[in-house]
């Protein structure tokens, strides 16, 4: 896991952080599926960043690769959950929402359980040329 400050320099420093992860897991950073894993990224912690940095002073990133699907969870302490619906969605998670669809994947956002705040999770299918380094069940990267 990763945990930054909720300030705008913590999209770039995911960026870093995802793109090293990738490459460990033998996706080429140029890789078209890199692309949208890193905008996908970069849009949900620049969220968390714009929308809950007043209730959440640090942002947490995981990225994990289980069951075929690369994960990742941006996650705040902001209590309000946003809407879904494609006509309630803003341009950055109709993006997010858009790509994960098509890599097979899907956009979701669940409250957290144990304290305030919330997870934006999402997953992607992996590419079938990842080969068998990535396809490690459990392995986790940030």
């Amino acid at each position: 896991m990763l945990t930054l400050p909720s300030v705008p320099e913590a999209v770039r420093q995911t960026r870093r952080d995802t793109a090293a992860a990738l490459s460990e897991y033998g996706l080429s950073p140029d890789s078209a599926f890199a692309g949208a894993v890193l905008l996908v990224v970069s849009e949900l912690v620049s969220n968390a960043v714009r929308h809950a940095a007043d209730h959440s002073p640090t942002v947490d990133v995981t990225l994990a690769i289980a069951a075929e699907r690369l994960v990742i969870g941006v996650a705040d302490q902001d209590p309000r959950l946003p809407d879904l619906s494609p006509q309630a969605m803003g341009d950055g998670l109709r993006t997010v929402s858009e790509l994960t669809a098509a890599y097979g994947g899907a956009l979701s956002v669940e409250a957290a359980v144990h304290r305030c705040g919330k997870t934006m999770l999402v997953w992607f299918a992996l590419p079938d040329d990842l080969g068998m380094y990535g396809r490690r069940v459990g392995s986790c990267a940030l």
